[in-house]
Formats: structure tokens, C-alpha cells, sequence
């Protein structure tokens, strides 16, 4: 049986070299252990999210290392600077070991050696004054961020990019609010913190065991993306169009506004994904949501014309890099024809928008040109549409992810 370390290690692999998502290469890697999951979840996160501050540290005494020889250091080196409870010494003998594992043992002297001498001279990170290194961030993306929000705001967000983001609970209001989600919460031995309509986990917690969960009382989004949603003003017998709907989060929280009374059509361009949102609406008890499979870049006449509509499109996800650490590391030019696409489904989204309806665009990224340039362009090109509220919010220890959304309403 592989233990914790040689699962982070395949895990981490592919991440690094097969350019897998870290959220799947994780699911997978702990799918058939029921042991240190925990260990294994923070091991993977870490490095993922560390990797420019362990490269830094590690090349001071290596140069060039071998892809996997390059992997095992930087879990060797994670482990001596951002794990307390792991003693130096099993960091450094259980990354030699790992080693051995996996055919490296020629290498394992050297990384005895190099782990060793990071161990002894160690530095302290929060005296760098390269912030792409102290915070792992890549300086093209620090770049970016001040010269569009300015270096005040961009050096406040650093920090917490690399701390566990919140994870929001939103209440079924079917069924319950949040003082009496937090309740049910308790009871499965989950703590919790109301913030306005929604309740913040603040203690670990098994969704899979979870008896709220699974007796439909509450969905998982965050908080930005529901302040989003909420800003549409959806009201009980609207018809909602969600346009890029999988997993569901957003119609869900439509459907809670609406007291799931009047149409939410959840619409996604993969069968896979719509299979998604059908099992959130069976587990939530929602009789107003349905759902298709649709393409939002094309028109479409069988849909219905709509009093709201979210369209949530797909991006470059820069607000949510604490969640998936490996999308800070996408070259900016891998996103270039992004804002093409999301402008082509803005403006067909729109044409279902019935007169003085309120469409919704929003992003999960800090990018102007996915953001505020996309929107500008669509209203420069349709005088028939007025924004009525735009926001950005920015990553925060205990609120919502970097999230962008402009209302605009058809006069």
C-alpha cells in the first residue's frame, strides 16, 4: 500500500508535468485511502501554491535538479519550512526514502545533503523583499494587478492567497435560514459563523457525512458569487436564464431567492456537467429549476425570453487562485482569446433579456480585460443597455474570492 508521502508525490507529478488540474490529481490520489487525507490535501496544496518560494530556496543549493528528484525536494523543503508538526528529521528521511521508491536512490545522497543544508540555514521568508518569491505569485500577474488596481490593494490580497480560503455554506431557504443552518450544522459537530445570509465553516468538515448536506439544507458557493447573484434583485415568478450554470451554485441560490417559485433553465454546454446540476437540484428538493445542455456562444430561439439572467462565463479564474493554486502560474498569453469568447456569450445571453429585465456578467478573475473591458465593448456596442451596478471585490482572510460583476439592465 503507497503511503501519504508517495501519493502526494504522483499527485504533485502531475500537477507539475502533466499540467493536471490539482483539485482532480487530488480527488484522485486520495480516492482509494481513507488514511491521512489530510495530510496528503495540505502536502499537495502547499507545494502547488509554494512553488516559486521553494525553487528559490532550493536553488541557493541545487541547481537544475531532475523533474522528480525537483518534486521530492520541494515537498522535503515544504515540509521543514510550513509543517510544524513534521520533525526535520522525518522530512528529510522520508523524502531520501521516497527516492528510493521511485528509482531515484542514485540522487539520494544529494537530496540528504541539500535538505540538510536547508534545514541549517534557514532564512526567514517574511524578510524577502521579492514579493513574487515571499508570496509565490509570478511577477507578470503582481504586474498586472497594480497597474489595474493599484499597488495599495494588490499588496493587501498577497498575503492571504496562500492561506485556506472560506468555504460558505448557503441556507435552503425552503427549508431553513442561516441561524437555524448553523443549528443543524452544530449538531453534525460542524462550527460555524453566520455572515449576513450565509454560514462560514470554521471548523473541519466531510461533506460526504454530513447530514445537512444530505438532507438538502444548504449548498456550497461563495460568498462574492452569491453577492453577485443577489444583486440581480430576483424576484418569486421570474424566469431566470443561467446561462454557464454547472455546478449549479448560482441557479440553486436564484432558486432561493425566487422561493423556488416561477423558472430557473440552468444551462451548460457538457451533458456531464448538466448531469452535475440535476444531482444538486434532487438533493436540494428544487421544483423550479430545469436544465438543458446548450451552447452559450449561439443563439438559441427555443428559449424563453427572460426577466433575469446570470451569465457567469468561463476565465482565466485569477480570484480564485487560493482554491487552485496552479492557475497563478498560466502565461498570460495561454488567455488572450478569452475575452472574445466571453464577449460572444454576453451578447448573445443578452438577446434573451426581456425589456427592463437585469443580466448579470460576472467573472472569477482580476483582469480587466476579461472584466470591465468586455462589458465596456458591449455597451459601446448596444445602446439599448445601461450598467446599474459594478463591482470588484478582492480575495480576504474571512470574506469572498477575487470576483468581478457589472448588473446591466435592457431600457
Amino acid at each position: 500500500m503507497k503511503n501519504s508521502r508517495q501519493i502526494a508525490f504522483e499527485a504533485l507529478y502531475k500537477i507539475f508535468y502533466d499540467d493536471a488540474y490539482s483539485n482532480l490529481a487530488l480527488d484522485t490520489a486520495i480516492s482509494d485511502t481513507e488514511n491521512s487525507k489530510a495530510f496528503i490535501t495540505r502536502l499537495v496544496y502547499g507545494v502547488a501554491e509554494r512553488k516559486l518560494t521553494l525553487d528559490k530556496i532550493i536553488s541557493e543549493h541545487c541547481v537544475k535538479p531532475k523533474p522528480k528528484v525537483l518534486v521530492i525536494l520541494r515537498m522535503g523543503v515544504y515540509q521543514l519550512y510550513f509543517m510544524d508538526k513534521v520533525p526535520a528529521s522525518a522530512a528529510i528521511n522520508e523524502s531520501v526514502e521516497l527516492a528510493n521508491k521511485n528509482g531515484l536512490s542514485y540522487y539520494s545522497k544529494l537530496i540528504n545533503a541539500v535538505l540538510h543544508k536547508i534545514d541549517e540555514n534557514r532564512i526567514n521568508l517574511d524578510e524577502i523583499d521579492d514579493l513574487s518569491i515571499r508570496y509565490s505569485v509570478p511577477q507578470h500577474l503582481i504586474n498586472m494587478w497594480r497597474k489595474a488596481y493599484g499597488a495599495d490593494i494588490v499588496d493587501s490580497f498577497l498575503p492571504c492567497l496562500n492561506e485556506n480560503a472560506p468555504v460558505f455554506a448557503v441556507p435552503n431557504k425552503a427549508v431553513v435560514d442561516a441561524d437555524e443552518l448553523l443549528y443543524e450544522l452544530n449538531c453534525d459537530g460542524i462550527e460555524g459563523e453566520m455572515i449576513g445570509d450565509l454560514v462560514m465553516m470554521t471548523s473541519a468538515f466531510d461533506l460526504n457525512r454530513c447530514r445537512a448536506f444530505e438532507n438538502g439544507l444548504f449548498h456550497i458557493e461563495d460568498m462574492s458569487c452569491y453577492e453577485a447573484v443577489k444583486a440581480l434583485d430576483i424576484k418569486e415568478n421570474d424566469t431566470v436564464l443561467d446561462v454557464c450554470s454547472a455546478p449549479g451554485g448560482k441557479a440553486f441560490t436564484a432558486a432561493g431567492f425566487m422561493g423556488d417559485k416561477g423558472k430557473v433553465l440552468a444551462l451548460e454546454l457538457h451533458p456531464q456537467r448538466v448531469e452535475l446540476i440535476k444531482q444538486g437540484i434532487e438533493r436540494l428538493k428544487l421544483t423550479c429549476i430545469e436544465t438543458a445542455v446548450n451552447d452559450a456562444t449561439v443563439y438559441n430561439d427555443s428559449l424563453p425570453m427572460a426577466d433575469k439572467i446570470i451569465c457567469d462565463v468561463p476565465c482565466s479564474g485569477f480570484g480564485i487562485i487560493r482554491r487552485k493554486p496552479e492557475i497563478r502560474y498560466k502565461d498570460l498569453d495561454s488567455i488572450k482569446e478569452l475575452p472574445e469568447i466571453q464577449f460572444k456569450i454576453l451578447e448573445t445571453s443578452s438577446k434573451y433579456l426581456k425589456k427592463g429585465g437585469r443580466l448579470l456578467y460576472s467573472t472569477c478573475t482580476l483582469n480587466k480585460r476579461e472584466n470591465e473591458k468586455v462589458v465596456e465593448r458591449f455597451l459601446a456596442e448596444n445602446n439599448d443597455f445601461t450598467a446599474v451596478e459594478t463591482k470588484t471585490t478582492f480575495p480576504s482572510p474571512m470574506g469572498g474570492d477575487g470576483f468581478f460583476y457589472c448588473v446591466i439592465e435592457r431600457n
